[in-house]
């Protein structure tokens, strides 16, 4: 067992190595997309090697990055029962997981991409524009890569299980399905195209921007600003803590939309303050889970932008299916602003059930006595202090995506070089440099609003002339200050930390992406849609009766799965269904992203439940977190309702601002 103790050590060193190494790849993606923003609309030239450079970062960076994922336990299950198992117990599920689960899906990508990665060699495929990267060949090999250090990693997990027992689905449905002669491989084939595709995707490039931007500003500190001024401006009222801890949530799901960062962050602050002053523990509790899972269908949401690209598939695959050969696109902005006025509809759902608490029941939320020692108008400057950062980056990102400046993946950009420049100042030392670059880069915004500084012209007049050398100056202004913050993040190991959390995330969610691929395509190949469609079709009531079938499956799901996998799993199954029936798409991922909200406060495994339970003092029980749950998930299920019956709440922001869809 020595040998093989050998073996894991070096298996579980080289995924470490290549992860830590190509998780800086994050903060590359970050600093090039934010040049492609910088070339094209404040001097109207562009890169395609550096827009496909992007795409390359990306695909590299999430698929070799999987086994450091498994590594480091970060990929998605359902661990209420398996964080309580014995390590023997623990040691048989990772044992036959990686038996049973991971080697054959291993083994099948390997099998049906090899020939796909083989044929591209053999052209030495590269970019369809002559100026582009000329290595699509060199990129299409790096599913290969993925499945071998996968495969590697599953076999550092099965040493490490046996060494503990000495001391003490969906490819086998394909499997079983070719057995029986109901199942026909060659649906298989199409698989490493979609791989592919989904390193490719540009949409799909937001995720890890929006990651990285949220991750960034939890370590900024921005929260614990924002929860100790404004529980000291509302904590007067009796609610007010409630009602603070709500407020916040909507600012921090508006500028970083990290559930468990949130809820986290909210649990060491604000839980303590609310338990002694005298707050009802389960409304504590609520509240606090509750805000923090606003995060996701507040935009910018990483929800929204999986929802977005799956229903986008999805709709113009309904199209083609009705004989319509110039579908309409659905766009992840559509989805950006039919969320918007939900999203502030649930923040006032949840204020206003804390003030009926309140008001009917003063005892479980009563007001703090008022802090003398602080000046009302100080007071008032340094909430206004802690709210110009975050909603700065709020009008910055959702300005640029709602008034059409902008694409997603390029506000993700400005909000991640924001965020970076927010953190370095609050980390210290170099502040002034940070704030040069701050007043730089919005000088740079203005100078473009009103000058045509656009270098790829015939003839440029004396005036713009100068305003483009004056542009190039506070260009350097912004790198200077940017190089300075990074330094600092850098110098105190934030960066690093912050870069490697961005990778992990984007791999476990790419890693399911893939997984729900090769499920769809069985699926698909054993007419499963087939059947989906005749029971949608068939069910009493029409569109209205389909509609709340797919709403009451997701709702129960949400209760066992992640928000991810049914996203990935579920939504491209049911969705062209529904869509066929004439649903508007806006409002059926709008309709789908508040429902699998829930899915984070539905016990038993609801995960803000489990991140509040982590960080919630001993005299907090698990029921009483459950309880206080229980009414914010009815608000959501109100909320659904509202939205269905009303449907301009999600349709008319953005018929107004887009037209089509809408």
């Amino acid at each position: 067992m020595t040998a093989l103790a050998r073996i894991a050590r070096l298996i579980d060193a080289l995924n470490e190595r290549a992860g830590r190494l190509f998780s800086w790849l994050a903060i590359l993606m970050v600093l090039v997309q934010f040049v492609v923003v910088l070339q094209r609309y404040v001097f109207g030239i562009g890169s395609i090697w550096a827009q496909e450079s992007i795409v390359y970062m990306h695909g590299l960076m999430f698929m070799v990055v999987a086994g450091y994922t498994l590594l480091h336990n970060a990929h998605v299950r359902v661990d209420v029962f398996y964080r309580t198992m014995s390590p023997a117990k623990k040691a048989y599920v990772d044992l036959l997981g990686t038996v049973l689960l991971l080697w054959p899906v291993c083994f099948l990508i390997f099998y049906v991409a090899f020939p796909y990665v083989e044929s591209s060699w053999a052209v030495r495929e590269g970019s369809r524009e002559t100026s582009g990267i000329q290595g699509v060949y060199l990129l299409k090999s790096v599913i290969l890569v993925y499945t071998v250090l996968l495969a590697l990693q599953g076999l550092s997990t099965v040493i490490h299980a046996l060494r503990i027992l000495s001391g003490a689905e969906q490819p086998a449905f394909g499997l079983l399905g070719m057995a029986l002669g109901v199942f026909d491989f060659g649906f298989m084939a199409a698989l490493p195209q979609r791989i592919y595709g989904n390193m490719t995707n540009d949409v799909l490039i937001a995720v890890p921007l929006f990651v990285f931007m949220g991750t960034m500003l939890e370590r900024s500190r921005v929260a614990e600003e924002l929860l100790e001024n404004m529980g000291r401006l509302f904590g007067r009222l009796r609610g007010g803590l409630g009602f603070s801890v709500s407020i916040v949530g909507a600012l921090l799901a508006a500028s970083t939309g990290i559930v468990g960062a949130t809820v986290v962050t909210m649990g060491l602050l604000a839980l303590p303050t609310m338990l002694r002053r005298g707050y009802d523990p389960a409304l504590a509790s609520g509240s606090i889970a509750a805000a923090g899972t606003l995060g996701q269908i507040i935009p910018p949401s990483i929800v929204l932008v999986l929802l977005g690209d799956t229903l986008a598939n999805s709709y113009q695959k309904a199209q083609l299916e009705q004989g319509i050969f110039s579908p309409e696109t659905l766009s992840v902005g559509d989805l950006f602003a039919g969320a918007l006025i939900p999203g502030l509809m649930l923040v006032g759902f949840y204020i206003l059930y804390q003030v009926v608490r309140a008001a009917l029941d003063p005892k479980s939320s009563p007001a703090m006595p008022v802090d003398d020692t602080i000046p009302t108008s100080e007071l008032y400057l340094r909430t206004l202090r802690a709210l110009v950062p975050p909603i700065a980056l709020i009008v910055a990102v959702m300005g640029s995506i709602l008034g059409g400046i902008a694409t997603p993946t390029e506000a993700a950009a400005l909000g991640a070089v924001g965020s970076v420049l927010l953190a370095g100042e609050r980390a210290g030392g170099m502040k002034r440099a940070v704030r040069i670059a701050a007043l730089c880069l919005i000088t740079l915004l203005l100078l473009t609003s009103v000058m045509d500084l656009r270098t790829a012209r015939s003839e440029i007049s004396g005036a713009d002339s100068a305003g483009i050398w004056l542009a190039y100056l506070l260009c350097a202004g912004v790198a200077f200050g940017l190089a300075a913050s990074l330094f600092r993040l850098w110098q105190n190991g934030v960066l690093s930390e912050v870069t490697q959390s961005t990778a992990r995330i984007t791999s476990m969610v790419f890693v399911i992406l893939i997984g729900a691929a090769l499920f769809s395509l069985v699926f698909r190949g054993l007419g499963g849609d087939d059947t989906v469609h005749e029971f949608l079709t068939s069910m009493p009531g029409g569109t209205f009766g389909a509609v709340l079938t797919v709403m009451l499956i997701m709702f129960v799901l949400g209760f066992f799965l992640d928000f991810i996998e049914i996203i990935f799993v579920v939504v491209p199954i049911v969705a062209p269904i529904l869509l066929m029936m004439d649903v508007n798409p806006v409002w059926l991922g709008v309709m789908m992203a508040v429902n699998l909200q829930t899915s984070f406060l539905t016990p038993p495994f609801g995960f803000a439940l489990f991140y509040l339970r982590g960080v919630a003092p001993e005299s907090v029980t698990t029921m009483q977190i459950y309880k206080g749950a229980v009414p914010f998930v009815m608000l959501q299920i109100l909320a659904l309702a509202v939205i269905a019956s009303f449907p301009g709440l999600a349709t008319w922001l953005p018929r107004v601002l887009f037209g089509g869809s809408g």
